[in-house]
């Protein structure tokens, strides 16, 4: 490791965050075969550090500025005062709010923060992806029926089947290796039964509460996905059986100046 650490110009690898040891010196040793030598190994550490920073950065930003806008829109029905610049604060807040509860949680329990997140994190980062099909298929339906439906719905199924599954499995899961309400079961048993070392206690009962509130946190989103899933699957039967009006609200097609000055 302390060859590692000075071929990656580091001081040491050892209780670096963010795979410093793992994924990024991976990559740079990969990427630091194809030319260079070593010499440029450290090069290629560095570039895997930042890009790594920049994609969960850009996750969390995204994150936030669509949970924003789904609460805002959401709210804005009950409370159309809310759709406004104060509505836009208000939700910002409450979603920044949920996101500083972890870096918080991180910051003062090491066992927390990124330990709670990261097991959600791919289940999130799809039904991120699944909702964007599912308003990407009512936009098709709107606009031509069923013709180009299949083109974000086929990609869709896929998700809600695989994301659906991983999340089912990862609630009520009997493994506890692969379900959080069985890990923390099997915790809180052997808390209950003395066999944790009085050492361990804390850090223990610090890792029954992140799964359990993994759980919980993948239960939303398992239901939030859901409601969105079957309200897109009511406006595609009403819009297809014509019982429900094809109201397109996107911004109308406008060709763009080359094309125009091609015509």
């Amino acid at each position: 490791m302390n060859s590692l650490a000075a071929d990656a110009g580091e001081r040491t690898l050892f209780y670096r965050t963010g795979g410093a040891p793992s994924l990024a010196l991976g990559m740079a040793r990969i990427f630091s075969k194809t030319g260079g030598g070593p010499a440029i190994l450290a090069f290629w550490y560095h570039f895997a550090i930042m890009f790594e920073a920049l994609f969960i950065l850009t996750i969390i930003a995204a994150g936030t500025r669509v949970g924003r806008f789904m609460l805002e829109d959401l709210a804005g029905h009950a409370y159309p005062g809310l759709r406004s610049v104060w509505g836009m604060l208000a939700t910002s807040a409450v979603m920044v709010t949920a996101w500083g509860y972890f870096l918080y949680q991180g910051v003062r329990d090491p066992l927390g923060g990124i330990n709670s997140l990261w097991p959600l994190f791919g289940i999130a980062n799809q039904l991120l992806a699944a909702i964007a099909l599912c308003v990407g298929t009512t936009i098709f339906v709107k606009m031509h029926r069923a013709r180009y439906m299949w083109i974000t719905g086929v990609p869709l199924v896929w998700l809600v089947t695989v994301c659906f599954t991983a999340g089912w499995q990862k609630l009520f899961s009997p493994e506890p290796r692969l379900g959080f309400l069985a890990e923390a079961s099997r915790l809180q048993s052997a808390l209950d039964a003395g066999t944790v070392a009085a050492g361990r206690i804390a850090e223990t009962q610090a890792t029954i509460f992140n799964d359990r509130l993994d759980a919980a946190v993948c239960g939303i989103f398992l239901l939030l996905v859901t409601v969105i899933l079957i309200d897109s699957i009511r406006a595609w039967v009403g819009i297809l059986g014509g019982s429900r009006e094809a109201k397109v609200d996107e911004a109308p097609f406008v060709p763009s100046r080359l094309q125009v000055e091609e015509l």
